[in-house]
């Protein structure tokens, strides 16, 4: 029997097994307004799909789509950790880097000249802390799109897999993805792969392409599964325009460049840069001489079209001749340069530079209270030891910009580069610094992610961090000529704008850390990603190589600006003693040394001072509070009381032992006042403690 909703439509639900679990897509039950709306049930997991058409034309250059990520704090049962502000507002950057996630996987399914305005957003209303929601997310926001009528080439589906014990694995809970060597996002339509994401322990390059297979095959009942609910719903097919170079002008534009592209265009950059921006002004006056009046409202039409031919002209050079827009070979790389220890008060800093693309970095060292805490939807949320942020101004590539907050390319290189060097960073027991790493981009014309990479992996050497490992990065492009690949290494802009993929790989000399790949085309197999995984490997090896000569290995010892951190291991339970009430002990001993405390749960505490001799009081001072008594040390300790048949000594903050009258000296003592007297300073001997933590103690043979 059908369910009818409030507005007369039947409310339309379809199911299938994915991954282990029922999927469930619903339409007519919610957003009765939306262009189209879907909820997505896996699980406990509830996300709502939504979609909005603009009714207005839009004249813009560019497709006006927006695709956003809304986490709901209540999805999860929890309120803000924030003490300020408890409802949600501005995203997280972990909601940011799921919108790109979603959003680079569907953008490049609407054809190209489409400009209607598009807004997409995803809304996790109810949270399985079992596993992460973004993919259920992503399935959210494809369907949506399915049912909106738009000319959208789905569906989309994609996975977040890991590997366990040597098995792939998907919907991994926090406990399995704690265990995995690999947290890999693939995205892709039915017969290809579109998007790839991962971070990795040093994994090789047959186990992530095995693990592309892999998610390719089980994603597609999620595919499926939309194409039987937008069957059920028969969406009306929206109208709509295509915005492209007319014919006419393409040949025109065309034969005026006839002469001027090929070996005339084939120089290193920049100067091919400045020839190419010189040649667009020309042909911008050249044309308007032509036209008159009437060229102003050409002119965009025109120069969409000169950019087209300069597209073709790097592809059929790179496909005929494996010539590329610099002259370079395939698989050649710019000049490389590196430098460190550049900024004098910095910790760390270097500047890192292949071809035009040129990154400084500075990494700042802080006691681990300066961790980021990271106030999400998601249950396990924790802290941010490693934060690496990223910034390029519009003066990196020549423009004027007006300066603001990071927006979501900002966020998201810097998140890449941060993920490329998390494997192989210090545990906090081992290294006990919070560490912050900022590329301040230079000059850039392509991959500054990788600049970012390199550079911040230098920095963090120069710094002293003891790496486990240094690692490189290289971005890759990739042309295809039918079903023929042209795999490039280290590509340029130009290369990137013609091109049907570009992805970043970095690693360390004995696997791979990170991945980020978007196809411009219709889906990929995966034997054409496995082939460029491949062809990356010598690329990021050569670079590092380069690396390596700056900088061998992590410098010694830290900068003299650093502060100096020591740690020590408590007993937890001792944790209170340390702190005191209302935090009494902890700021007397912060008062009276001037060392900086940070306590952790596990019983972890880390000293930190501009001087040794701070650390060293504080240290001591933590020390007396917490230590342990040992069986055959000698303490110097306090008569607190006498009884007849002994007296008990204070040997530590709230430890007391007893010592028997026939422990009190070598021959026998009638009376313990004879030996002994209340407030008295001895030194006592730890000689056992009983299976109640009772102490006994010995005045005797003590040297």
């Amino acid at each position: 029997m059908s369910v009818i909703n409030p507005y007369g439509k039947e409310i339309i639900k379809v199911s299938t097994e994915f991954a282990g679990k029922p999927l469930t897509l619903e339409v007519n039950r919610v957003g009765f307004r939306t262009t189209a709306s879907v909820l997505v049930s896996y699980g406990d997991t509830v996300v709502l799909g939504t979609v909005m058409v603009g009714s207005r034309p839009v004249v813009l250059d560019y497709f006006p789509l927006s695709i956003d990520y809304e986490e709901k704090f209540y999805a999860a049962g929890k309120i803000s950790g924030s003490r300020f502000i408890k409802r949600e507002g501005r995203p997280s950057d972990e909601a940011i880097l799921i919108g790109r996630l979603i959003d680079r996987p569907i953008r490049p399914l609407f054809p190209k000249g489409y400009r209607q305005e598009v807004q997409v957003v995803s809304s996790v209303l109810s949270l399985d802390p079992n596993f992460r929601p973004d993919a259920i997310a992503m399935i959210a926001a494809s369907t949506a799109l399915m049912l909106s009528g738009t000319p959208f080439d789905g569906p989309v589906a994609g996975l977040r897999v890991g590997r366990v014990n040597g098995e792939f694995k998907a919907f991994m809970s926090p406990e399995e993805r704690d265990e995995s060597d690999l947290d890999l996002v693939v995205a892709g339509i039915e017969t290809g792969i579109t998007m790839v994401e991962a971070g990795a322990n040093e994994v090789s390059e047959d186990v992530v392409a095995d693990a592309l297979a892999w998610a390719f095959e089980q994603y597609q009942p999620a595919i499926t599964l939309q194409k039987e609910l937008v069957a059920r719903v028969a969406p009306v097919a929206l109208e709509y325009s295509l915005i492209v170079p007319n014919e006419e002008i393409q040949t025109a534009v065309n034969d005026w460049m006839v002469d001027k592209l090929g070996d005339a265009l084939r120089l290193p950059y920049p100067e091919r840069n400045e020839l190419v921006s010189t040649l667009r002004w020309s042909f911008h006056e050249h044309m308007a001489e032509q036209h008159g009046e009437d060229y102003a409202a050409l002119r965009d039409e025109y120069d969409e079209a000169f950019t087209s031919a300069l597209h073709k002209d790097v592809r059929d050079g790179i496909i005929t001749q494996q010539v590329r827009p610099d002259g370079r070979q395939l698989t050649e790389i710019r000049p490389l340069s590196s430098e460190v220890g550049i900024l004098p008060r910095a910790h760390g800093s270097s500047i890192f530079t292949r071809g035009v693309t040129q990154g400084l970095n500075i990494v700042t060292l802080a006691p681990l209270s300066y961790a980021q805490m990271v106030d999400t939807m998601e249950v396990n949320d924790g802290e941010r030891r490693y934060m690496h942020h990223y910034n390029a101004p519009g003066y990196t590539v020549g423009e004027v910009r007006r300066l603001g907050s990071p927006g979501r390319r900002e966020i998201g290189h810097g998140y890449l580069a941060e993920r490329a060097v998390l494997p192989v960073l210090p545990s906090a027991e081992d290294f006990p610094y919070a560490i912050r790493s900022v590329t301040e981009i230079m000059s850039q014309n392509g991959s500054t992610s990788m600049a970012a990479t390199c550079s911040s992996v230098l920095a963090l050497m120069d710094a002293g961090v003891p790496l486990k490992a240094p690692v490189s990065g290289i971005a890759m492009g990739l042309m295809m000529d039918g079903d023929t690949p042209y795999v490039l290494s280290d590509i340029a802009d130009a290369e990137d704008f013609a091109g049907d993929m570009d992805f970043k790989v970095t690693g360390t000399s004995q696997g791979i850390t990170a991945i980020q790949m978007d196809m411009k085309v219709h889906g990929l197999p995966v034997a054409v990603l496995r082939q460029a995984l491949e062809a990356a490997k010598p690329g990021r090896a050569f670079i590092l190589k380069h690396m390596l000569e700056t900088l061998a290995t992590s410098r010694p010892t830290l900068s003299p600006y650093a502060p100096r951190i020591e740690k020590i291991m408590i007993n937890p339970d001792k944790i209170g003693a340390v702190i005191g009430k209302g935090g009494e002990v902890i700021n007397k001993i912060t008062a009276e040394t001037g060392a900086l405390i940070d306590i952790k749960d596990n019983g972890l505490i880390t000293v930190a001072a501009q001087d040794t001799t701070s650390i060293e009081k504080a240290i001591a001072w933590i020390k007396g509070l917490t230590e342990e008594p040992e069986v055959g040390t000698i303490y110097e300790g306090k008569v607190v009381s006498i009884k007849d048949f002994g007296a008990f000594i204070n040997i530590m903050p709230g430890v007391d032992g007893m010592v028997h009258i026939s422990e009190l000296a070598d021959h026998r003592v009638e009376r313990v006042e004879d030996v002994l007297t209340e407030g008295q300073i001895v030194k006592a001997k730890l000689i056992g403690i009983d299976d109640r933590g009772r102490l006994s103690l010995s005045l005797r043979n003590i040297e």
